[in-house]
């Protein structure tokens, strides 16, 4: 090899290097601008980290925009249930008011197909023609409870859930997971990967289990990393339960757009006495998410038996987490509440005794 051929092989050979350094340094780092905010007491280890360049970009700011309500209409004095066939839910509210509130409901959840989404063109408004409706009946029921019975998590400064915090002009929300089905390998030769080391976007692409969600956004394993005894016996907290941890926790922060300190003290991060207001109302939400997946969305299933394209790779319905509604936000809609010109949406939950026997 010639000096000259040597001399373009070494620079080369340096582009290159620069080139993954800068690629690796894009996905490990985050990018300035980074301020720091005093989450709690000096020396406590409470410094929360905000990244700029995410919270407040115009994608995240756009996404987390609040569409103008609907102009209010002068009541007409008749219940909705008196005034129209099949009425189920929003019993409770005046007729005018229901017609509004489908009127948002089309704008919040199909822009495009309109009232069609639900009802059958050319057919009676209050037939059950088609299973969106039905599911459609069912989120509404699910919204009223929410805002009824977990307000130690939506009713936070009074903000509370609608339709549009999850849908955003979506049919099907856009953050939403399902179960994942296991790679095809050969057992004998790789062994038994126990759902890892597979890398997925929800965990940060590392090698932690790559379904964070099932162990505890359906069941209802318990969210530790260490152990309360010093000895094994009855201690299911081993190393494998400690990464589903972590992989929850990494998808939580990217859902809400925020770090461990948001919640966690880093002096001790399994102490409660030391952490955030925030910690508690995450606490609810995650067993708020369980009751979502578990008592409103696994139920309608068999309505979506002869519906191509809704379900996952392993037959499942697309499920919520924490991202579905904030949606890269620290506060789904930076806070702004929507329940204060929907009402209706904010219960009474009449629905409640048979939403706890489904």
């Amino acid at each position: 090899m010639s000096y000259k051929q040597r001399i373009l092989t070494i620079a080369l050979a340096l582009i290159a290097g620069a080139v993954l350094l800068l690629i690796f340094a894009y996905y490990t780092f985050e990018r300035p601008t980074v301020k720091w905010v005093q989450w709690g007491y000096r020396g406590t280890g409470m410094v929360h980290l905000v990244n700029t360049r995410t919270i407040d970009s115009p994608a995240v700011k756009a996404l987390n925009a609040v569409p103008e309500p609907e102009d209010k209409i002068e009541p007409s004095g008749q219940k909705a249930v008196d005034a129209y066939q099949n009425v189920q839910v929003l019993k409770d509210i005046d007729s005018n008011d229901l017609l509004r509130q489908m009127t948002a409901f089309a704008k919040w959840v199909s822009p495009e197909q309109g009232c069609s989404y639900c009802h059958k063109d050319g057919a009676n408004f209050a037939e059950d023609a088609l299973y969106t409706k039905v599911v459609a009946r069912r989120m509404i029921q699910m919204t009223r409870h929410l805002n009824s019975d977990w307000k130690q998590h939506v009713a936070v400064n009074g903000v509370g859930v609608t339709c549009y915090t999850c849908h955003r002009g979506n049919p099907v929300p856009k953050n939403v997971w399902f179960t994942p089905v296991p790679p095809r390998s050969s057992q004998a030769l790789l062994g038994n990967k126990a759902g890892q080391n597979r890398r997925a976007p929800e965990v940060g692409l590392t090698s932690l289990p790559y379904d964070p969600f099932t162990p505890f956004l359906v069941g209802d394993e318990q969210i530790r990393v260490m152990g309360p005894t010093a000895l094994p016996t009855t201690n299911r907290q081993s190393l494998k339960q400690a990464e589903w941890t972590y992989a929850l926790m990494i998808a939580m922060s990217k859902g809400l757009g925020v770090n461990c300190t948001y919640c966690h003290n880093t002096q001790y991060f399994q102490s409660w006495s030391g952490s955030t207001p925030q910690r508690v109302t995450s606490w609810y939400g995650i067993r708020m998410v369980r009751d979502i997946n578990n008592n409103y969305i696994n139920p309608l299933t068999p309505l979506y038996a002869n519906v191509p394209g809704r379900k996952g790779p392993a037959g499942d319905l697309p499920k919520a987490f924490c991202g579905t509604c904030h949606q890269g936000a620290f506060k789904p809609l930076y806070g702004v509440s929507m329940l204060k010109d929907y009402p209706a949406l904010a219960g009474p939950s009449p629905e409640k005794a048979a939403v706890r026997t489904q």
